[in-house]
């Protein structure tokens, strides 16, 4: 079963925190670069992992909880790297706050859910948040230096990256709500 690719696909990314969170923490518009990059090489596994699991019938128990795990250990650690160097510009810290609250809410609520025999599905204004909140992540662990580095010293990197993740953490509170009233229908008050 660990031997499966798809679960291959999943361990990797958590394999790689260490890797991107070292490579960030390092500064330089070279490691940056390579943050950018090892962090866009996770989300590509996360999107293949699923999608060869249910193509070579390969679902198991550990892929579906390891995956969810792996995305939110990789989202995270980076969004703490880059809170901890100083790299969350424009008051991007607060849409890091929501999207770190919203994720360990949805994750005891789901842990709560599954022991009364419940789920709470993914829903596509859910897969859009984490489209924009990817994105802006790898453009923050880029910086502006990668884009000096790329010959591009005039795109704004860093404030794209900020503005996609204002765009996600308004996603992410619009989606936590819908999530929150969806599982307290499963709560006796």
């Amino acid at each position: 079963m660990l031997t499966d690719l798809p679960n291959v696909l999943t361990l990797s990314r958590i394999v790689a925190i260490p890797i991107v969170v070292g490579f960030a923490a390092w500064g330089t518009p070279q490691t940056d670069a390579l943050a950018c990059l090892l962090f866009i090489l996770a989300g590509i596994t996360d999107y293949f992992d699923g999608k060869l699991a249910r193509s070579r019938h390969q679902l198991s128990d550990f892929g579906r909880m390891f995956d969810s795990i792996a995305d939110k250990l990789l989202v995270g650690a980076c969004l703490m790297v880059l809170a901890g160097f100083l790299r969350l510009p424009y008051l991007s810290l607060w849409p890091a706050i929501i999207i770190l609250c919203r994720e360990i809410l949805v994750s005891g609520m789901r842990e709560y859910l599954a022991e009364r025999r419940a789920s709470l599905p993914v829903t596509r204004l859910a897969k859009w948040k984490t489209g924009f909140q990817m994105t802006a992540i790898g453009f923050l662990l880029a910086g502006d230096g990668t884009g000096t580095l790329l010959g591009i010293p005039w795109l704004p990197v860093a404030l794209i990256g900020a503005i996609l993740l204002w765009i996600a953490g308004v996603l992410t509170m619009i989606t936590g709500w819908d999530y929150l009233t969806k599982g307290l229908q499963h709560v006796d008050l």
